[in-house]
């Protein structure tokens, strides 16, 4: 009996990995969902997600001032219409009553090139709100990446602690039965029974981290309260080659939308500093009046024209000038910062996805199938006699640690991966999966 127990348990604990790439059997048939897929989650993500869609909500209001700037002129003509009703007294005779009209018609001109400063500044605007918009796009993607990697992790520990539990079950039964009939001790029987209850709060932990990442990565993407979140992936996918190395990553920085969308808003204060810079010069108004005055009998067609030019004397909009001058040197300065972050980040994230990569592959290609090679032995020296029980559960606990640093080593790696794939602006073709 204790030989087919320590068997079975060898050959859970030595499960080739691939056995843990596929979610979690212990859920109860009755609330198994449709597996979700990265893909479907991002797609989800995209179309819910409250901070993007109020973000892209904005695009409105910039697309009206773009609108506005774009018109032939940014004044609008002024038309004046006048009626006076005259009552003139004369010696001798009743009051004479004439009605008398005017009309005109002004229309301001800018005459120190405001037009296409304006036009510029709306529309390097526009421009920045629209990088913004797909730099948060992105980063609502990764999070929900990161996470259903974090619950794909999870559903592949729930599945390796359930294994555990009914290995250490299976040992401790066994155990004692042969407690029972006087063939182990009760050291034994503690022993088994200690590990036992370890893998089975193991599990237990492991459950209530799935269900608080099932319900963060829910929230992400605007899940029904009443589904149950499952995921479907491999997560030992994408860890062996990645399509591009660090020269291709640092080509692309300058690109990426956040750093786009600076640079556009830097353009955008040059522009409303030039802007500011020719509102000192006056603008023209041009203006045309007709009207008719004077007696019945003797009627006067006036015709004038205007030309109203305010005098520069005083006010030389110092202050717009000046706050738009510090817009600018705040942009110059917060692009210069961005740019040498950025690169400093890229540069740290390939370092440690390069350590990760190597951890994971001594890991999977060094340790576990030591690990295996070590559990074969351990059963042919219990046959032997050369060790005991005790020595039987390190080997297969050992074997146990493994796989979860292996899982857990993966969940970086992929953290660590969309980590810089955001930082560097590099659009991740991942999320097809089948």
């Amino acid at each position: 009996m204790r030989l087919k127990t320590l068997l079975a348990a060898a050959a859970m604990a030595t499960t080739p990995w691939a056995a843990t790439a596929q979610p979690a059997k212990t859920v109860e048939a009755s609330h198994l969902a449709t597996p979700l897929r990265l893909e479907d989650a991002l797609v989800l993500a995209e179309q819910a997600n409250p901070a993007l869609r109020s973000r892209q909500a904005q695009l409105v209001a910039t697309q009206g001032a773009r609108t506005d700037a774009n018109a032939l002129l940014y004044n609008n003509p002024q038309l004046v219409l006048e009626g006076t009703r005259r009552e003139v007294p004369q010696v001798g005779l009743p009051e004479e009553r004439r009605k008398e009209w005017s009309a005109s018609l002004s229309q301001t001109l800018e005459i120190a090139g405001q037009a296409g400063h304006r036009r510029n500044a709306t529309a390097a605007a526009l421009t920045a709100l629209t990088a913004e918009i797909e730099d948060l796009r992105r980063q609502v993607r990764a999070d929900v990446a990161r996470q259903f990697y974090r619950v794909l992790a999870l559903q592949q520990r729930l599945q390796l602690e359930a294994q555990a539990v009914q290995l250490f079950d299976s040992t401790a039964a066994a155990v004692q039965k042969r407690r029972a009939a006087g063939e182990d001790t009760k050291l034994d029987a503690n022993v088994t029974a200690v590990e036992a209850e370890r893998a089975r709060n193991q599990l237990a932990q492991v459950e209530e981290q799935l269900t608080e990442a099932c319900g963060e990565l829910a929230e992400k993407i605007q899940l029904p309260p009443a589904r149950t979140c499952v995921v479907k992936g491999d997560l030992a996918a994408m860890t062996d080659s990645l399509p591009y190395g660090l020269d291709s990553l640092l080509a692309r920085v300058l690109d990426q939308p956040r750093l786009a969308a600076i640079a556009a808003r830097e353009e955008s204060a040059r522009a409303k500093l030039k802007l500011e810079q020719s509102s000192r010069y006056p603008d023209v108004t041009l203006g045309v009046n007709v009207g008719r005055e004077g007696p019945l009998m003797g009627r006067e067609r006036l015709t004038t024209l205007t030309v109203s030019l305010p005098l520069p004397l005083f006010k030389r909009n110092a202050a717009g000038i000046g706050q738009a001058a510090a817009e600018l040197g705040q942009a110059e300065i917060e692009r210069a910062a961005a740019i040498r972050d950025v690169q400093a980040q890229v540069r740290i994230l390939w370092s440690k996805l390069d350590s990760l990569k190597r951890r994971v592959a001594r890991l999977r290609d060094v340790v576990l199938p030591a690990l295996s090679d070590n559990q074969q032995l351990s059963l042919k020296s219990q046959r032997a006699g050369e060790i005991g029980l005790l020595e039987l559960i390190v080997f297969n606990r050992q074997a146990l640690d493994a796989r979860r640093d292996l899982i857990e080593a993966l969940t970086d790696l992929h953290a660590t991966r969309i980590a810089l794939e955001l930082a560097a602006g590099w659009q991740s073709t991942q999320g097809t999966q089948p």
